[in-house]
């Protein structure tokens, strides 16, 4: 149990600082990568992974602020949002049958890496005027969508962040607030029913919250606002393609 102990707590590590690049919850990658080690997806990984998505998410944000990359009227608008309707998708998630929510997630992220690899149109939106109320309305059935998958709603809200207009990130540090607070409201129908390893729990958190804050610090230092955009392109297509391959072996 040691040994799987570290190799989670590295790879959680390394997660972390991709997902706080793209001011992302880890519970995206989180999900498929714990269920190698914990076999009960709905009382062990799920809530696990949604804690963490919070933990990391906020850390990133942190890194973000530092430099001063949060715009926030945006960011907390679409943090009430959010957080308000997660937990409609975790209640949804018990009813609903699986095969249509994956449906709808895989023609989403489909559309949305391809629109990322899309080069910017002369005279297109700028960050100066990113298209709030779109964001907004978007990010409605984006966070149902979320809660019913076990995730944070960060993986699909920041590509359309930045398809509304806002940076990349900027995009990415908005993102970061606005899944905070839903990661830990979607957690609330899970609380009665979860079966989490503290210990674990504690490793990871503290692995999980260093590795998000020095991914943001080196997405807000170093790393250009268009290459963000194409590695999230890739890391979505990739991500995507490994959680069909899943679906399609069981």
């Amino acid at each position: 149990m040691e040994n799987a102990t570290l190799v989670m707590a590295i790879g959680l590590a390394v997660l972390s600082v991709a997902s706080g690049m793209l001011g992302l919850g880890v519970a995206f990658a989180a999900v498929p990568f714990l269920g190698f080690f914990l076999h009960d997806l709905v009382h062990e990984v799920q809530p696990l992974s949604l804690f963490l998505n919070g933990i990391t998410a906020l850390f990133s944000l942190f890194g973000f602020a530092r430099s001063g990359l949060v715009a926030w009227r945006p960011a907390i608008l679409l943090a009430i949002v959010t957080t308000v309707v997660a937990p409609l998708g975790s209640w949804l998630a018990q009813i609903v049958d699986a095969r249509w929510l994956w449906g709808f997630y895989f023609l989403a992220v489909a559309f949305l890496a391809w629109r990322m690899f899309l080069p910017d149109k002369p005279g297109a939106v700028t960050e100066t005027e990113p298209n709030l109320k779109l964001a907004l309305l978007l990010a409605v059935p984006i966070s149902v969508a979320a809660g019913m998958l076990g995730v944070g709603p960060g993986f699909l809200l920041l590509p359309t962040l930045i398809l509304v207009g806002f940076e990349p990130k900027r995009a990415a540090a908005v993102n970061a607030l606005a899944v905070t607070p839903p990661s830990f409201s979607a957690l609330i129908p899970h609380l009665a029913t979860a079966r989490v390893d503290l210990t674990l729990a504690a490793i990871l958190i503290v692995v999980g919250a260093a590795g998000s804050f020095f991914g943001a610090r080196i997405t807000s230092l170093y790393v250009p606002g268009k290459r963000l955009k194409q590695g999230f392109g890739v890391l979505i297509v990739v991500m995507t393609a490994y959680k069909l391959f899943q679906i399609l072996s069981k």
